[in-house]
């Protein structure tokens, strides 16, 4: 089990050096399974160099596969190599935007695909899962030789963070993110430059006054997805801890008392309230795609600025001009007295994937996932997405599409100072619906500041007083 807290002032510092990061601990966890027992159903092969995690070369495969910004070619990719190196074996793969709605029955009944993308709306809360024991320990896979170079372990390709993202207080490893995103405030070079003749503001004063100018122009400064205002998160969170530092994080992630009751959290609304009051903010996008017709709106040029993550690349491309220069920018500073600089990112690994406890065949889920980290996968997703992947030197050499070489920049720039947001993880309901609650009545006028503190330091009290959700605390 893990010992170490997490200490986000040198997180990443620490992660770059020693290819780890901290793990708080989680008593209330230790007891989940990590593998397969004696009444274990998964199908195994005969283990050799060429077959590290002993695959049942005639084992069929099922994948589930979150259907949204970066559809499922790129896994669909590695399912036929699976089909290459074992031909005897049918790979089934499914996409849906309904992960939860069409997997969770089945990890219940345990009869579970061998592969699950948990992502999306839809997806499944993975605390939940894990504390249910329906999600395998994937370190048998992390120990593996990797794809390319059998001298070097599957974990060791892997950019800082993969794996102390997928545990949850323990050593064991419940899920593995596949993408490196980054989150920010997305814009158009193009109308920066040529249209407005700004420069990106570095200063929410800044930020204002391009959205002044914008208006004048008959451009609406940001627009995000009302329909599903948690888009917000994307823009706030780093402000979070530019304005408050990382102990503030830190308090949102452990569940401190009043820790989205501070002057940093009061900041950081004030200011989007201040966009709301001078109408720079563009609405109406309120049904189930409203994160697709916003995008659209913006990559048409009605609004400069917004809230996103680097699969907006992807997902955005039907509609986005070849002048467009898609680009991510790091959150404005709000004071001179900032905690954190001007440059903060919100980058963590996305995408997840699980392979649940009770798949037939988990070995052959495992070697699936290994491939996913090949050089050879990773590119292709690149290609495929227009997103990093979290495969080291993967697009060394490559020429990148405008969006992932301003995600790269970025995270150069940010250097020591990139965050995440573990609470969002750990308790997935606080964010997916309390936040996404919160923030848009917010956005729609419907409370104020004081209101939407409250509101969302009542819900995270709740879920420390709630019995059944287990809690991640600080050792």
């Amino acid at each position: 089990m893990g010992t170490n807290s997490v200490n986000r002032r040198d997180v990443v510092k620490r992660a770059t050096a020693a290819g780890l990061l901290a793990v708080p601990a989680i008593g209330s966890l230790t007891s989940c399974a990590t593998g397969g027992g004696e009444g274990d159903k998964a199908e195994k092969g005969e283990k050799s160099a060429d077959n590290p995690l002993s695959v049942k070369k005639d084992a069929g495969l099922q994948v589930y596969v979150f259907n949204g910004g970066y559809d499922d070619k790129y896994a669909r990719y590695v399912s036929d190599m699976y089909e290459k190196k074992y031909p005897k074996a049918k790979v089934d793969q499914k996409k849906t935007e309904k992960i939860a709605t069409q997997t969770q029955p089945r990890l219940v009944k345990g009869d579970p695909p061998d592969v699950i993308n948990n992502s999306g709306a839809d997806n499944m809360n993975i605390s939940q899962i894990i504390r249910n024991e329906q999600a395998a320990d994937v370190t048998e896979l992390l120990d593996a030789p990797s794809w390319d170079d059998p001298d070097v372990k599957v974990r060791d390709t892997l950019v800082p963070g993969v794996v102390e993202m997928g545990q949850f207080g323990t050593k064991a490893v419940h899920q593995l993110n596949v993408a490196q995103t980054v989150y920010g405030i997305w814009y158009s070079a193009t109308m920066l430059r040529d249209t407005l003749e700004v420069e990106y503001p570095r200063t929410w004063d800044e930020m204002l006054a391009v959205c002044k100018k914008a208006k004048k122009k008959g451009v609406h400064g940001w627009t995000y997805p009302a329909g599903h205002p948690r888009y917000m998160f994307f823009s706030m969170y780093a402000m979070f801890g530019q304005a408050g530092g990382r102990e503030q994080l830190e308090a949102m992630d452990y569940l401190e008392p009043n820790a989205w009751k501070s002057d940093a959290v009061k900041a950081v609304f004030e200011a989007y309230e201040e966009l709301l009051a001078k109408k720079y903010v563009l609405q109406g996008f309120d049904g189930e795609k409203a994160h697709i017709e916003s995008q659209t709106a913006w990559t048409k040029g009605k609004a400069v600025f917004i809230p996103n993550g680097s699969w907006v690349e992807n997902e955005a491309k039907p509609t986005t001009p070849k002048n467009f220069e898609m680009t991510v920018g790091a959150t404005p500073s709000l004071d001179k007295g900032d905690a954190m600089p001007f440059g903060t990112l919100y980058a963590p690994p996305g995408e997840p994937f699980l392979i649940p406890e009770k798949a037939t065949n988990r070995q052959g889920g495992l070697e699936w996932m290994r491939m996913m980290y090949s050089k050879k996968a990773a590119r292709n997703f690149f290609r495929e997405v227009s997103s990093m992947p979290v495969v080291k030197g993967a697009i060394d050499g490559l020429d990148l599409p405008p969006g992932v070489a301003s995600s790269q920049k970025a995270i150069k720039t940010a250097g020591d100072n990139i965050v995440i947001a573990f609470f969002k993880e750990w308790y997935t309901a606080l964010w997916n619906e309390d936040f996404n609650a919160v923030v848009g009545k917010f956005m729609n006028g419907e409370s104020s500041v004081k209101e939407a503190m409250n509101t969302m330091q009542k819900a995270a009290d709740r879920v420390v007083k709630d019995p059944d959700v287990h809690k991640i605390k600080k050792s």
